[in-house]
């Protein structure tokens, strides 16, 4: 019989000079509000906290709305992929471009700074204070010096790893037989991984060279990637840009088999741990764990591989003409000794980590994008019942 508090609002709009209240029996009698429950308007930022997360949510679904539509498109064109065929190696190519070539270049000033540190030691006292004094002498291009032969080398590594890597996987699996797979799953791992990076560091070997001699020469020896190619040449002969190829097959085949076994093992344990099966989870939870997977094993790369990686800088920044590699490897290390061998580690863990985490990201997420499983730990055979 009373007018509610909504009515009185409504006929004295304006006129009042005490703070309206809504009521919530009123406005929404199939739902009682308790007087327990927290008011909003009194809590600005908790509503602006609210919106964003509102909005956040909006554009994460937008975006995974067209990433759905994109993937629809691009299996349309190219069909259903069948596994192991010529286009499962063709797209898994194309995933370890984008994913190596992409994130190299990206840490290409955390790279700037390691190689310089393990060239001269004393030259910076930290990461930051190297990159103001670079910043400040040659801008913000000096930052990135190197970027040129880093993504051109690491595209060309990238695509001949990750697509070999599938390839001899398969090879060396069909060798021991569907039954053994699992039994010697890590030697094929191992054996897969080593064969793809034989192959792929002969592309990769030219393009580091250059890459190397730009950012440890001050100013660097050349501003781009053909002019770096060709100074080589022209000095030393097309074998100037394959001087280093033994240290960073030393370098690189290690890394890569503790990259790829690692990484299949590291996977498998998180599925064995989390509750359900691998396709129970999403594409955001697969390529979730494709990136702790790979981060892990990218610090144990960065371990196993890093006295290589000081050689591979220490020869190619400083190998003398005609000198031979045994030679200039015993003349490197009398200078620096053992514990030379380790300089920058601390900085290569941060970089091989999130490298190694992120191209596992992108290289999954790409297969999903073409339709293909994400990578992972080889389940279990099936026992006969």
């Amino acid at each position: 019989m009373l007018p509610t508090q909504t009515a009185l609002k409504q006929a004295f709009s304006g006129c009042s000079a005490f703070p309206s209240r809504r009521d919530p029996v009123a406005e929404a009698p199939a739902k009682r509000v308790s007087k327990w429950t927290a008011r909003h308007d009194l809590y600005p930022v908790w509503s602006a906290i609210d919106d964003a997360k509102n909005k956040a949510t909006k554009l994460s679904d937008a975006a995974v709305a067209e990433f759905d539509k994109a993937s629809s498109k691009a299996q349309a064109k190219t069909g259903q992929i069948e596994l192991y065929s010529a286009n499962f190696y063709a797209a898994c190519t194309i995933g370890g471009i984008m994913a190596c070539g992409l994130t190299h270049t990206a840490v290409t000033p955390l790279d700037l700074v390691k190689c310089r540190r393990q060239v001269d030691s004393k030259m910076y006292t930290g990461n930051f204070q190297a990159w103001g004094k670079i910043f400040r002498a040659e801008g913000f291009r000096g930052v990135f010096t190197g970027w040129g032969p880093t993504f051109w080398g690491y595209s060309i590594q990238g695509g001949l790893k990750y697509g070999g890597y599938e390839f001899f996987k398969k090879f060396y699996g069909d060798l021991v037989g569907e039954e053994n797979f699992y039994k010697y799953k890590t030697a094929i791992y191992l054996a897969g991984s080593a064969s793809a990076e034989f192959i792929a560091d002969l592309g990769l070997c030219p393009l580091e060279a250059v890459k190397v001699r730009m950012q440890t020469t001050i100013p660097p020896f050349a501003k781009t990637t053909l002019g770096g190619i060709t100074t080589v040449t022209g000095k030393e002969g097309f074998a100037g840009l394959y001087k280093g190829l033994y240290p960073l097959w030393g370098r690189q085949i290690p890394y890569t088999m503790m990259k790829f076994a690692s990484f299949e093992t590291i996977v498998e344990m998180i599925y064995n741990y989390l509750p359900g099966q691998k396709s129970d989870y999403g594409k955001g939870a697969q390529t979730a764990v494709s990136f702790t997977g790979g981060y892990a094993a990218g610090i144990l790369c960065a371990i196993v591989s890093h006295p290589a990686d000081v050689m591979v800088s220490k020869l190619n920044a400083s190998r003398l003409p005609g000198e031979a590699f045994g030679a200039a490897t015993s003349r490197i290390y009398k200078d620096i000794g053992f514990g030379g061998l380790w300089n920058g580690l601390p900085v290569r863990i941060v970089m091989i980590g999130t490298l190694t985490g992120l191209q596992w990201m992108i290289y999954d997420y790409f297969k999903i994008f073409m339709g293909l499983p994400t990578t992972g730990g080889a389940p279990p055979p099936q026992e006969a019942k």
